[in-house]
C-alpha cells in the first residue's frame, strides 16, 4: 500500500491534481480521504458565530479522528468516512465508505502540518500557485460552492485565509518530497508523480 499527502493552499488546484493523478492509474486502485470531511462539527452555534470560524487553522481540524480512520485504511479496513457541511458549518448524518486500496490518497491543506500525520505518508506533495490565481478559485468556489458574496469571501480571505496560509500552510511546504507549482496545470509533474506510482505498484505485484 502506497499513502500519499496532497496538501497545498486553499484553491492552489489540488483537486485537479488528485483527479489527474486518479485517471492515470489503474481502476479501483486508489481511495481518497478528504480533510474536509474531518472538521469538527459546529452545527449548534449560532449564524453569528458560524462566520467566525476559523477553517484554515489546524485546530478546526479533529486530527485524531482523521489518522485514527487512516490507521484503519492501512490495516486493511474499510472506514465511514464523515460528510461536512460548509453551508451548516455541520457533518450531515450521512457518511461514506472509504475502501482500503493499494494506493490512498491524503488530501487537505494543513495535512503538511502534522507530525503524525506527516509520518505515515510514503510521499509528500505540496500543490503550489500563486496567491492570486489561488484567490480567484476561492472567489468562484465560494460564491458557486457556499453561497457567500464576493464581499464575504473577500472579508473571509483577509481575515482567516491569508494569514493562516502564511502562518501555517505556507511552512509545512518544506516538508513536501514533491512540490507542483502552477497546480493542476503542470502535466509535467503530474504526469512524472504518476509514472512513480504506476511504477511502484508494479513492483508490488
Amino acid at each position: 500500500m502506497l499513502v500519499i499527502g496532497i496538501a497545498g493552499g486553499s484553491g492552489s488546484g489540488k483537486t485537479t491534481v488528485v483527479n489527474k493523478i486518479i485517471s492515470g492509474l489503474p481502476p479501483s486502485s486508489v481511495s481518497i480521504i478528504f480533510q474536509d470531511a474531518y472538521y469538527w462539527d459546529n452545527g449548534n452555534l449560532p449564524a453569528e458565530a458560524k462566520k467566525q470560524i476559523n477553517f484554515d487553522h489546524p485546530d478546526s481540524i479533529e486530527w485524531d479522528l482523521l489518522i485514527k480512520d487512516l490507521d484503519k485504511l492501512i490495516g486493511g479496513q474499510a472506514i465511514q468516512m464523515p460528510t461536512y457541511s460548509y453551508v451548516d458549518c455541520a457533518r450531515t448524518l450521512e457518511t461514506r465508505q472509504v475502501e482500503p486500496r493499494r494506493v490512498i490518497i491524503v488530501e487537505g491543506i494543513l495535512i503538511l502540518t502534522q507530525p503524525e500525520l506527516r509520518n505515515r505518508f510514503n510521499v509528500k506533495v505540496f500543490v503550489d500557485a500563486d496567491a492570486d490565481d489561488r484567490l480567484m478559485r476561492i472567489i468562484q468556489r465560494d460564491i458557486i460552492e457556499r453561497g457567500r458574496s464576493v464581499s464575504t469571501v473577500l472579508t473571509h480571505y483577509e481575515n482567516f485565509v491569508k494569514p493562516m496560509h502564511l502562518q501555517f500552510i505556507e511552512p509545512s511546504k518544506r516538508y513536501a518530497d514533491l512540490i507542483i507549482p502552477q497546480g493542476g496545470e503542470n502535466e509535467v509533474a503530474i504526469e512524472l508523480l504518476t509514472s512513480r506510482i504506476n511504477w511502484k505498484l508494479d513492483r508490488e505485484k
